[in-house]
């Protein structure tokens, strides 16, 4: 198949998902522009502050939900099951389910004065829902931050040039940040000078490449691991117009770029899809896979649904938004965009390498490797030997961002269930968490029970949505019945894993629990959630 057909496909269907789709949720939600957000009502300089540009709120929270998500994704599923699959679930989960997640997350975030997700499962299902929902939660957090740094550790060892362009970022979003809230510098004025030293960085970085010597027992990766998570730490205290928006805009902008550059690269070159469509429903090269039901709508989270959207939504998007009127943009807009770029994910990977050259990365260096590869060659014509390195520093300031405000929302989760009201050490927990998991190195294992525990929240996020819009006289079956759906999926993916954990000569106990626990708690949330539809449909039909 050509891939650019699959390009402008999958454009053309986002474009009318977002129109049609998105339309119809703005009115069963009822948006009203009018309103007052929490933004300005609980206005406090640190996580309360509405962001100066809905464009930068956008930034934000696009670049927060896509982390290494959207890229890791795709490229294992490409492997194990095949492009056409992938795609399909990507289209179709993004604009029926993941768009209304974290729409329906964000939106009820804000009528509910900025409180989390978990929180507003008390008022609208129980006080034990509650509690269940937000220990899923705090469980599934550290999981992405103990991932995350993973990825985020592997990439600066197999890439050094990446290391001044990421780390970079960091004091010139301060700078940024000083520019627009200290010296009211226009956007206008001040987001071409970021761009420039950007530009800069990205362009040192390939001359001057950083590698960390081992240090005693430690290698160079446990020592990123480490600083990354002390990053984490620091990051996620700092007032978020210090260093969050500022830095999330500027990161925004490589997220754009890189899906302009994908969608020229296409166009210009057009490959056909190399790769397999279709391999098996049980490929029998990757044993550790699994069959194509469950395990590829958690293998694919981000970029068709994913909780940690909603989280992110309740979390800290919810807390700049200046007018509700931005919801449908922010919210749908920007998960339909991280589809589009899942897509070419895809594509780089499928239609640039061939199945033997992907899997060849993947068994090598992993699934970061393989896209790297793979967008070096798609945008060659266009940016030559920087193609890679660009490449890489996207995904890593995609983490950068998954890492701060990951952190930062467990934080929140932290003190509101262990009564930690002192954000130093409820952090210091967070991170002590993260690392336990961090420092086994086992992304392979990790990445499914992450997969299956963020689309658990997804589903559990549209159940609470659903009581809302049933509480209210609304109709809720736009939101329902994809939670029923995430919610077989996701079980049949934990039993799936927890069996597989436990099996053979070296069980590994941390992942069967986790898989136990976790569908035991959501399963009570459902049940609790079950009860109260089916009182208020009792009652209605009264």
């Amino acid at each position: 198949m050509s891939s650019v057909a699959l390009l402008v496909l999958t454009i053309l269907i986002l474009t009318l998902g977002y129109f049609i789709y998105g339309r119809f949720l703005k009115h069963t939600f009822g948006v009203d522009p009018n309103r007052k957000t929490p933004a300005f009502d609980q206005r406090d300089g640190v996580d309360f502050e509405p962001a100066k540009n809905w464009l930068v709120l956008f930034g934000h929270h696009f670049s927060s939900i896509s982390g290494a998500g959207p890229i890791v994704g795709p490229v294992v599923a490409c492997a194990y099951w095949g492009w056409g699959p992938s795609v399909l679930w990507l289209l179709i989960g993004a604009i029926w389910m993941g768009g209304v997640a974290d729409f329906a997350s964000l939106f009820i975030s804000i009528r509910a004065k900025g409180e989390s997700i978990g929180s507003i499962a008390k008022p609208e299902i129980s006080r034990r829902a509650r509690l269940f929902f937000m220990i899923f939660i705090w469980f599934a957090l550290v999981l992405v931050v103990a991932v995350f740094s993973i990825f985020a550790a592997k990439t600066f060892v197999k890439e050094p040039t990446a290391v001044i362009p990421s780390v970079g970022l960091i004091p010139l979003a301060i700078f940024f940040g000083w520019l627009v809230y200290k010296k009211n510098i226009k956007n206008l004025i001040a987001t071409p000078i970021g761009l420039a030293f950007l530009a800069l960085l990205l362009i040192i970085g390939t001359k001057i490449p950083v590698t960390l010597p081992a240090l005693g027992n430690l290698n160079a990766e446990t020592l990123w691991i480490l600083l990354l998570l002390i990053y984490a730490f620091f990051a996620s205290v700092t007032p978020v117009q210090v260093l969050l928006q500022p830095r999330d805009y500027l990161a925004s902008f490589i997220l754009f770029f890189i899906v302009s550059l994908g969608i020229a690269s296409v166009f210009i070159t057009h490959p056909t899809m190399e790769s397999k469509m279709f391999v098996s429903f049980n490929p029998v090269a990757w044993p550790k896979a699994g069959p194509l039901w469950p395990m590829l709508f958690v293998t694919i989270a981000c970029g068709a649904i994913s909780g940690f959207h909603s989280v992110v939504s309740s979390g800290t998007s919810c807390k700049q938004i200046a007018s509700e009127r931005h919801v449908r943009r922010v919210g749908y807009g920007g998960m339909l965009l991280e589809c589009l770029l899942g897509v070419l994910v895809v594509i780089a990977v499928g239609a640039v390498l061939s199945y033997e050259e992907l899997s060849g990365f993947l068994k090598s260096g992993g699934p970061i490797e393989a896209f790297s590869a793979g967008f070096g060659k798609l945008s060659y014509f266009i940016l030559g030997d920087y193609g890679k390195p660009f490449a890489v520093l996207a995904l890593n300031a995609f983490i950068l961002t998954t890492l701060d405000t990951a952190t930062r929302i467990t934080r929140y989760l932290t003190t509101e269930l262990f009564g930690v009201s002192n954000k130093f050490l409820s952090t210091l927990i967070v991170i002590i968490a993260c690392s336990v998991l961090a420092l086994t190195g086992k992304w392979a294992t990790l990445w499914p029970a992450f997969g299956a525990s963020n689309q658990l929240i997804a589903g559990i996020s549209l159940l609470v949505a659903s009581c809302w819009l049933l509480h209210r006289g609304k109709t809720m079956w736009c939101a329902f019945i994809p939670s029923i759906l995430m919610l077989i999926i996701t079980i049949a993916a934990f039993a799936y894993q927890f069996f597989e954990a436990i099996k053979g000569p070296k069980p590994d106990f941390i992942i069967g629990a986790l898989s136990l626990g976790l569908s035991a708690m959501a399963l009570l949330v459902f049940k609790e959630a079950f009860q109260v539809i089916r009182a208020k449909k009792r009652t209605q039909n009264v």
